[in-house]
This record gives C-alpha cells, sequence and structure tokens, in this order.
C-alpha cells in the first residue's frame, strides 16, 4: 500500500496567505488613522485623498517589473526581501511630519509591496493541482482580508492608547519577523523540499482529464504544440480580466479608505466605530474570498467547464454585490446599511478567487507577469479612487451619493466578467512543469 501524500502544500498556503495577511495589515491601517493624521498634520481633504492613494500609484506601476524579479529571483528570496522592505516603509509613516515624506513612505511600500501577489500567484501553480487552485487563491486573499480586518480592529484603539506614530511602528514590526523565518524555511517548488513525499507531488502534478462537452470552447484545452505565451496580453480576454479588475478593486479602495469617514459623516459613529464597522465589512470580504474558492473549485469540478467556474460565478457575485450596495442608499440606520455594504462585499471578494485562478489557467510560463498586469490595472483605479471620492464629495457635499456610484461599478465589473472566456487560451501545461527562469 502506497503511503498517503503529504500536505506541505497546505504549510505553503499558510507562508503565502500570512505575507499577504501582514502586507495588508500595513496598507489599510491608514484608511482608519486618515482622520487623525489629516487632523495632526493639518492636510486639507484633497492632500489626505492624495496621500491614500500614493500606495497604489507605485504599486500599479511596479507590477509587472516585480513580477518578473520574483520569478528570476524566485518567491523565497523576492518575498523575504518584499516584506522586510515593506515594513520599513510603515516605519517610516511613524516619522511623517508632512504631506510629502507621507506620501514618499507610502509610494515606496507600494513598490515593494507590488510583486507580493504576482509571486504567491506563481507559487501557488507550482505547489497546487489544478482542482484547488481557486480555493488556494480563496485562502489568499482571506489572508488579504484578515490583515485588514486586523488593522481595522486595533488601529482605532491604538489610536486612542499610544498616538498615531507608535501604531505604525508597532506594525512594521511583525513584518520583519516574517521575512527572516521565511527566507529559511521556504522553498520554491515541490521538488526542493526533501518533506514532499512522491505521492505528494504526483497529485500536484496532476491534471484531470476534460468531461465530454458539446461546447468544445468552454473545455480546457490539451495541448503539446508550444507557444508564445507572450500574446496573451494581446487577447480580448487579458484585457476584460483587466476590466473587472478595476472595478473591483475601484469598490474595494472605498471601504479600504474613505469608508471610515463616510461612517463617520453619514451615520455619526466615532472613530473607533467606524474602525470595527469597517471591520465587519471587511469580514464579509474575508468570508467571500473563501466561498468563493469553494464554489470556483466546486463548480469546475462539476462540469470541468472554466467559463462557468470562472466568468459564470465572478459575473453572478459582482451583480449581487451591486444590487446591495445600491440597496444600502435607502437605508440610514448605521447597522442595517452596514450590513447590506458587508453581504455586498462578501460577493465582491467571491469573484476574486476567479481572477486570480484564471490568471494561472491563461499564464503559461508568464503567470507573474499576466497577474502583474491584471493587478496593475486594478491598482491604477485603487489610486485614482480616494482622489475621485474626495473631488465629488467637495462638489456635490453628499456622501450617500459615492454609494449610489459604486453600485454603478460593480456592475460593470460584472459585466466584463460576462464577456469573458478564459478557456479559449487555456493549456494543459501547468506552471508547475513550465520553464520559468527561476534561479533561486
Amino acid at each position: 500500500m502506497e503511503p498517503a501524500a503529504t500536505s506541505i502544500r497546505f504549510r505553503v498556503l499558510c507562508w503565502l496567505g500570512l505575507a499577504a495577511g501582514l502586507s495588508y495589515l500595513c496598507r489599510n491601517a491608514v484608511g482608519v488613522a486618515e482622520s487623525t493624521i489629516r487632523l495632526d498634520l493639518g492636510l486639507s481633504l484633497e492632500q489626505s485623498g492624495w496621500f491614500m492613494g500614493a500606495f497604489f500609484w507605485t504599486y500599479a506601476a511596479f507590477q509587472i517589473p516585480s513580477g518578473w524579479f520574483a520569478q528570476y529571483c524566485g518567491t523565497r528570496f523576492s518575498l523575504a526581501c518584499f516584506a522586510f522592505l515593506w515594513s520599513l516603509a510603515t516605519l517610516g509613516i511613524s516619522f511623517g511630519y508632512g504631506f510629502w515624506t507621507l506620501c514618499g513612505a507610502q509610494m515606496l511600500m507600494g513598490v515593494v509591496q507590488a510583486g507580493i501577489f504576482p509571486a504567491a500567484c506563481n507559487s501557488i501553480g507550482h505547489w497546487m493541482p489544478l482542482s484547488s487552485r481557486s480555493f488556494a487563491c480563496g485562502l489568499l486573499a482571506a489572508g488579504m482580508q484578515v490583515g485588514a480586518i486586523v488593522a481595522s480592529t486595533f488601529t482605532g484603539p491604538l489610536l486612542l492608547a499610544f498616538g498615531w506614530r507608535s501604531a505604525f511602528a508597532l506594525f512594521a514590526l511583525p513584518g520583519i519577523i516574517w521575512a527572516i523565518i521565511f527566507a529559511i524555511r521556504f522553498r520554491n517548488h515541490p521538488h526542493e523540499s526533501t518533506a514532499v513525499n512522491p505521492a505528494e507531488l504526483a497529485l500536484i502534478r496532476s491534471t484531470p482529464p476534460a468531461r465530454p462537452t458539446a461546447d468544445k470552447s468552454s473545455a480546457i484545452t490539451v495541448s503539446a504544440t508550444p507557444r508564445n505565451d507572450w500574446a496573451i496580453f494581446l487577447t480580448s480576454t487579458m484585457w476584460l480580466l483587466c476590466g473587472q479588475q478595476v472595478f473591483r478593486s475601484a469598490g474595494y479602495m472605498f471601504f479600504a479608505s474613505w469608508f471610515p469617514t463616510f461612517l463617520q459623516q453619514t451615520r455619526g459613529v466615532s472613530i473607533a466605530q467606524s474602525g470595527f464597522q469597517q471591520g465587519m465589512v471587511l469580514a464579509g470580504s474575508l468570508l467571500g474570498a473563501i466561498v468563493g474558492g469553494m464554489v470556483t473549485d466546486w463548480v469546475w469540478r462539476r462540469t470541468k467547464n472554466l467559463r462557468i467556474s470562472r466568468s459564470g460565478v465572478g459575473a453572478t457575485a459582482l451583480a449581487t454585490c451591486s444590487l446591495l450596495i445600491g440597496s444600502a442608499w435607502f437605508v440610514a440606520d448605521a447597522r442595517f446599511a452596514v450590513g447590506l455594504i458587508a453581504a455586498g462585499a462578501f460577493f465582491a471578494a467571491l469573484a476574486g478567487p476567479c481572477a486570480f485562478a484564471a490568471t494561472i489557467d491563461i499564464g503559461g510560463s508568464k503567470v507573474p507577469q499576466v497577474f502583474g498586469m491584471m493587478n496593475m490595472c486594478g491598482n491604477v483605479a485603487a489610486a485614482v479612487c480616494p482622489v475621485a471620492v474626495a473631488r465629488i464629495v467637495k462638489q456635490t457635499g453628499n456622501w450617500d451619493l459615492i454609494l449610489l456610484l459604486f453600485a454603478a461599478v460593480y456592475l460593470c465589473g460584472a459585466a466584463c466578467w460576462v464577456m469573458t472566456n478564459t478557456s479559449r487560451q487555456s493549456v494543459a501545461s501547468s506552471p508547475t512543469t513550465s520553464d520559468d527562469r527561476d534561479h533561486s
């Protein structure tokens, strides 16, 4: 009797999920502390918007370069470097004494965090079989939300107890510790780890055969013919994936930046309460990321149809999110409104694993660059979002109008998914076996 497969791949997911959580802890604390920092340093509302959005300009610009760096140097080396440097950038926020120094720290953090998810998705492609990749992507996305929830829950009390400078100094420490341990223990590929037995290695490299279907374009394509993976950047599928990421990222950025201030202005909640209620919305995102990965994999296993399991799930989730957030516009009670928005955030996050898995489906040997391209477009929208919200509120004086705006944004994301068909660009070759020039 052959020994059972080991489970080292799940330890790898824990490492990657923890990296995601720590990165979001640092970046999301800014949203809760925004009003405190703005008043302390005498910033205008628009300057505060630029400060919160500064991270995303460099984060977007360095997605593809950092994805290439992560692929060339390997996840083990690159993620350890990224974590150490983003921790220093977080420490830099605590020493900020004006608009430009705060923006500089945020921009540095954007540069070094840009490669986290291209590297993580590439490692998921190496370590997880096709039948489990969406769930793995969901756990990665859940790690982000755990970090965001911790930031929302604890930033407010830390501000009141120690001040915003000490709070950011504390948030810088975990990333440094993680980077050191990760560099020692992590391995880029399953075959590099002596703890992975042959049964687990075979499981990771397995690709189940496609179920016969009348719609040949919807089944995973099996071909041994080499192809030019760079051509994927010119396809409509690539740009539609970028489009849905633009709309999802813009929507998420509102909840990660202005949402506590929105609650303070429209529902009369305190700073501490607004952080807690932001945490409720982010908890919806956390649950949605996990359920989204499970649902996407379940649909794939039942249908062996990539379009249904990616585009179908993504479109349904974002359309439902749009309906729920639009409904919150009619609700004056803070708790009820936040409940509707949290449910909307759940469905928005449910579409996240679909997008992550789609980049692995179509990326071939260029998964970090494909993910980087998609995430770059999304984070340009995230960078614009805080400034756009500030200007809309300044011109209209109406914070509630923002809910209708983001209901429309998520509906546009659903439309992008309806037109997306990742199965047309899918190949049988897994990133696990691709020639990715991993030199680490």
